[in-house]
């Protein structure tokens, strides 16, 4: 069973957004990753935490196993003011899991998808 990380914010800790269709959209990719026999591990970064602490909880999750493929949410992606954190969340996957396959996606809901297109690449290089 492949083993995939998936790493975003946690909604309910970012200040004024509405958590629930973000929370609603990442339990859809999780029942998706079950029904397809991906093992997800979540990794939800507290808004509040953002810069050392947060850092320091992915070098070490990333330190916990081997994964497969490894996705970087679009929120870290897409959110204003966020380009230096998508770097630092880029480099250290690729630092500690430079066999793994990175995915990014639209969507919490559709890490899923975008975990299979990732794995089908690594598989054909």
């Amino acid at each position: 069973m492949p083993n995939i990380l998936v790493i975003g914010f946690d909604p309910h800790t970012i200040p004024g957004f509405d958590p629930q269709p973000v929370a609603a959209a990442i339990e859809q990719g999780s029942k998706a990753f079950a029904e397809l026999g991906l093992a997800e591990d979540l990794f939800l970064i507290d808004f509040a935490e953002l810069g050392g602490a947060a850092e320091a909880k992915l070098v070490e999750r990333l330190q916990q196993r081997q994964y497969d493929a490894v996705v970087v949410g679009g929120g870290i992606r897409k959110g204003p003011g966020l380009l230096e954190l998508f770097q630092v969340v880029v480099n250290l996957v690729h630092w500690h899991q430079p066999e793994a396959a990175i995915a990014f996606n639209d969507n919490a809901g559709d890490s899923p998808d975008w975990v299979l297109k990732a794995l089908e690449q690594r598989r054909n290089r």
